[in-house]
Parts: C-alpha cells; structure tokens; sequence
C-alpha cells in the first residue's frame, strides 16, 4: 500500500508535458510552465487565503493549512490535467472552429478557453479537498467565489505570458 503513492507521483510527472521536451505546444503547455512559477504560486496562494478566510469564515491558521493542503493537491492533480485539457481543446471543438477560421492553435478562442479550463480544474480539485479533508460546505455560491479565486490565482500566471512571453 505505501509503495502505491510514489508511484503515482512518479506516474504522474512522467506523463506531465513539458515545454522544454516538448516537440508541439498549445496554450495550456505555455500556461502551467509560469503557474508553477514560485512568485505566482506565492501571489495565488496569498489571494485564495483571502477568499477562503472569509468565505468558510476560518480561524487565520485554519485557512492558510486549508489553502495550502487544496493547492497543493490541485497543483499536482493539474500537472497532467491542465495540459490534457488543452489537448482535449485542440480535439474538440477546437478543430471545428480554427479549420472554419483558418486559425493556429495560439489564437484568442483558445487562449480564453485555456484560462477558464485551468481555472474550472483547479476550482473541482479544490472544492472536492475543502468538502472531503476540511468538511466545509460548497455549494453552488462557494464553488463560484473558489472560481473567482482560481481566476485571480490563474490570472496572475496567465497574464505574465503576455508581460514577458515564453521564449521558445
């Protein structure tokens, strides 16, 4: 049983695309190589301790293990999935819309789509921990502000791409 876990982890980075092995690229690629950037990380985690603070109405200590407990397993569950999203994008709809327009994979449709399935993930992953590990309650009205957290968390990865791009 205990053998069970690393393997997991170690099957999980070993299927996680990254940029710099990588011989094709979409959007989702280029946006979790700067969400797993320690100043957005640290920006993220700063702005969802406030949502969940005041949300869940925690003690200060109670919010930061929660906050950190429910990034910590998003940021590993997103690892592959944020990628296989954007590949799943690109399958559908993608191919229906670009072929229509004669767009490329980095166009305003999939850099939008990109953000909301980033944010959408790690808000499920987060609200499943917070329900289960911390017994909160998230309902519809809570599942909306994670996202809105998500969004400022995301937000600050995704921005940065466009401030100072990925040099590829």
């Amino acid at each position: 049983m205990r053998i069970r876990l690393p393997i997991c982890v170690v099957g999980l980075l070993a299927c996680t695309p990254a940029i710099a092995l990588a011989d094709v690229v979409w959007p989702a690629l280029f946006l979790e190589t700067r969400i797993f950037t320690w100043w957005a990380i640290l920006i993220g985690l700063a702005l969802e301790y406030l949502f969940i603070r005041r949300l869940f109405a925690l003690s200060p200590q109670r919010a930061v293990v929660a906050t950190v407990v429910a990034n910590t397993i998003s940021a590993l569950a997103g690892l592959p999935l944020i990628p296989l999203s954007g590949v799943a994008w690109e399958i559908f709809p993608g191919m229906l819309y670009m072929s229509l327009f004669k767009w490329g994979t980095f166009n305003p449709v999939t850099w939008g789509a990109t953000f909301v399935l980033a944010c959408l993930i790690n808000t499920a992953i987060e609200a499943a921990v917070y329900r289960r590990l911390f017994k909160l309650s998230v309902q519809r009205r809570q599942f909306l502000w994670l996202f809105l957290a998500n969004a400022a968390s995301v937000g600050v990865a995704f921005g940065s791409l466009f401030v100072v791009p990925v040099e590829t």
